[in-house]
């Protein structure tokens, strides 16, 4: 028999399996309806737009910022090591794959599921709250067509775009640390750089991110459409989609990174 001490250990882990089986079907559904929608006409290239103007250039400073300093400060551990070892000079490579590879996509995913992930939730969970969300159904307007499918779309093209710029500015953050702390010349620093990243860094990198900018789509649209409980439940909608969305970036960073790893052979 089981213990009664077990008992509400196991009610609870089941509960959880329960909730994270629930809200992991919620999401596939909601992404089913997304993309069916996302490939049929009438499409709304104006919302489509708009979105993709708060998601690209609204975030490209944040991430600019960020990107700048981390591949100074990988440049700066690197330095730590790689000079006692001699081998200094195979900085800049590893700057170059490290970042395309994986900081720039998993990072870059993160401050946007921060910035653009949270406002999403909070928007449409305002929208529901006020009842807004009721009255698109009855003016007969799709609330997934006229909300979602635009930031679903926006996300997913424009966080490789924010990729790329962060994988070039961390690159000329790390130089700044290579040319005037370790001598590192400016033409020795690109020419390491370029012949150390192959097609497959940069592939796989913005492939990643693609998935990232849905997950961050689909996560906020749905906590803020389950938001109950008024402004109190707009919070605490907005903090669970951020901390989801940054679950299920590092969940499928990881399971995307094997992949990778078993198809390239890399």
């Amino acid at each position: 028999m089981i213990s009664s001490r077990l008992w509400p250990k196991m009610v609870s882990c089941t509960a959880a399996v329960n909730g994270f089986l629930r809200y992991t079907g919620q999401l596939s559904l909601l992404l089913g309806v997304v993309v069916r929608a996302a490939l049929t006409p009438p499409f709304n290239a104006y919302r489509f737009w708009a979105q993709a103007w708060r998601t690209g250039p609204g975030s490209f400073l944040i991430v600019a910022l960020v990107a700048l300093f981390v591949g100074m400060i990988i440049a700066l551990q690197l330095a730590y090591i790689m000079i006692k070892l001699s081998a200094e000079i195979y900085i800049p490579n590893i700057i170059a794959v490290s970042l395309a590879r994986e900081l720039a996509p998993v990072l870059t995913a993160l401050i946007v599921a921060g910035r653009v992930g949270a406002g999403i939730t909070a928007e449409i969970g305002s929208m529901v709250v006020t009842e807004q969300i009721d009255a698109l159904r009855a003016f007969a307007v799709d609330p997934v067509r006229y909300l979602v499918v635009p930031r679903f779309l926006s996300l997913a093209l424009m966080l490789p775009v924010l990729t790329i710029f962060a994988v070039l500015v961390g690159i000329f953050g790390g130089f700044l640390v290579c040319h005037f702390k370790l001598a590192i010349s400016a033409h020795m620093y690109w020419t390491m750089v370029i012949s150390s990243l192959a097609v497959k860094d940069i592939v796989t990198g913005l492939a990643k991110t693609v998935f990232f900018g849905m997950i961050i789509a689909a996560v906020g649209c749905l906590e803020g459409f389950n938001v109950k409980g008024g402004a109190d439940g707009v919070g605490q909608a907005t903090t669970m989609s951020v901390v989801r969305s940054f679950v299920l970036i590092l969940m499928f960073d990881c399971l995307f990174t094997f992949i990778f790893y078993f198809l390239f052979n890399a």
